[in-house]
């Protein structure tokens, strides 16, 4: 019994430091819109320390639609967020507000919730919604806990019902 509660605990380690980050879903609307998921803690393909960070080609549909790449920033630089055409390095996109992830800009995690966001100089308004893509779907450690815990009382029964019949 012990052996088996070990084992349903190294497996129940194992997958938890192999698990990958969450996705998220991010939905702008407004006059201009946008949608696209990324990891809950991405891992930035570039960052500048009291600035912010840049995640490179994230599929994007909306007002336009293609491979762009993301910039977050900082909140003492006025938050929020902007889309940039790698082709031309124009942004299609820029707009201030809150500071939408936590952590640093070398390991930021986003925040879930609604934001609202303001067009960068200029009059237009926004909101940003992020929220978990995949709902009540448990990571692969929670599922091996859960294994574990029916063998154990699976285990028990069985084990309380042979002291019944031979007892």
């Amino acid at each position: 019994m012990k052996t088996l509660l070990a084992t349903a605990l190294a497996a129940a380690m194992l997958t938890a430091t192999h698990a990958s980050a969450e996705l998220y879903n991010f939905t702008l609307s407004g006059d201009y819109t946008a949608s696209f998921s990324v990891d809950s803690s991405p891992i930035p393909d570039e960052f500048i320390p009291s600035l912010g960070f840049v995640l490179y080609g994230i599929p994007v549909t909306g007002t336009d639609t293609g491979i762009f790449d993301l910039g977050f920033f900082e909140g003492g630089l006025g938050g929020g967020m902007s889309i940039i055409d790698p082709a031309t390095f124009d942004a299609v996109f820029v707009a201030d507000g809150p500071q939408l992830f936590s952590g640093t800009v070398a390991a930021p995690t986003f925040l879930t919730g609604s934001f609202a966001l303001t067009e960068y100089q200029g009059t237009g308004r926004y909101t940003l919604t992020i929220a978990s893509a995949a709902g009540a779907v448990p990571e692969p450690a929670s599922w091996a806990l859960m294994i574990a815990g029916m063998g154990l009382a699976g285990g028990s029964l069985r084990r309380r019902s042979l002291k019944l019949s031979f007892g």
